[in-house]
């Protein structure tokens, strides 16, 4: 349709005001062909106009908003999401991806992907070396990937990334040629993958933009605990999103970012001497080890349809899916 066709068919607004700007705002939408996107927007300007009438927004904190915003957009680069970043610390991301990717009991829980991934790690064999920092205290990952049947996985793609031993990701420097302190390995036909790392260290999060200015007016700190960062992926089975956080850390309890979950703190272990020929490390080298369980998309989706159920029965919201999403049963 064009523009004259979409103003003759949209229904007449009602004079408007504060108290009816909301549904005229629904009314001129309801034209969307998209079920999922006119349900998501309708939801999206009813709580962001009720939140304005609630606190009694002020014009200049809507423009104060709006340059946060704008300032947010400006920071982001190919290598920096500062988007991401705000998403994670107002804890949006944690619940996106809870909402998205439900693990039943005994599964490996799923935390933030934060602002740090990138798409140019290089594949490495088991036992490769995935940060050549001079500086790092030597850590050996020796880990499984099994179903919720206990059978090791075979092929999962891992994606691994860390920090330098001084807390910085490769791509916060400008000199970046390569990438470092990251790469994707894959798990044997028993499960199991390992690779030579350096032991996290915990790091303070961008705070040179318009996100550490907010945590400062917060009266937050910008850290994070240490930990390593986990991205599984095969065909068949649900992606995880994880990371696992070395118990005891300073920054245990307060992560900027909410990404800590008790069933993903571990202890660091030690290097004996049969482990030591084995992988070809030194004795008394930090050892990392952890069991993985991934599910598949269909226990993920059956779980994720049913948390959706319950979430909308008890909201009173009268749904149906559409193309395995929620949307009003009537508009």
């Amino acid at each position: 349709m064009d523009h004259y066709e979409i103003r003759d068919k949209i229904p007449p607004m009602m004079d408007l005001s504060a108290d009816n700007i909301t549904q005229n705002v629904h009314t001129i939408n309801s034209l969307c062909p998209d079920p999922r996107l006119k349900f998501l927007m309708k939801r999206l300007v009813t709580h962001l106009h009720d939140f304005a009438r609630e606190t009694r927004l002020t014009s200049e904190e809507w423009m104060a908003g709006l340059q946060f915003l704008t300032e947010t957009g400006h920071t982001c680069t190919e290598l920096r999401q500062e988007f991401i970043l705000l998403s994670d610390i107002l804890g949006l991301s944690l619940v996106v991806d809870s909402i998205n990717h439900p693990k039943p009991p005994l599964s490996t829980e799923g935390t933030l992907l934060g602002p740090f991934h990138t798409h140019d790690a290089v594949h490495l064999s088991n036992g490769e070396r995935l940060s050549h920092d001079p500086e790092g205290e030597p850590l050996l990952v020796l880990c499984t990937i099994k179903d919720t049947h206990g059978q090791p996985i075979e092929g999962v793609a891992v994606d691994i990334w860390e920090t330098d031993s001084t807390g910085h990701y490769d791509t916060q420097y400008e000199d970046r040629k390569v990438p470092d302190g990251r790469g994707i390995v894959k798990s044997d036909k028993s499960g199991v993958f390992w690779i030579k790392a350096i032991t996290p260290v915990p790091y303070p999060i961008p705070h040179d933009g318009p996100v550490g200015k907010l945590l400062e007016k917060l009266c937050r700190h910008p850290y994070r605990p240490s930990h390593m960062h986990f991205m599984f992926a095969k065909e068949g089975y649900d992606q995880l999103i994880t990371a696992l956080y070395l118990r005891g850390d300073p920054f245990e309890s307060s992560d900027a970012v909410f990404g800590v979950k008790n069933s993903l703190l571990v202890n660091l272990l030690q290097v004996d001497d049969a482990m030591a020929q084995t992988y070809n490390v030194q004795v008394g080298s930090k050892l990392l080890k952890h069991d993985f369980v991934l599910v598949t998309d269909e226990e993920s989706r059956s779980l994720r349809d049913k948390n959706t159920r319950v979430v909308l029965d008890a909201s009173g919201i009268k749904y149906k899916f559409w193309k395995g999403l929620p949307i009003p049963e009537v508009d």
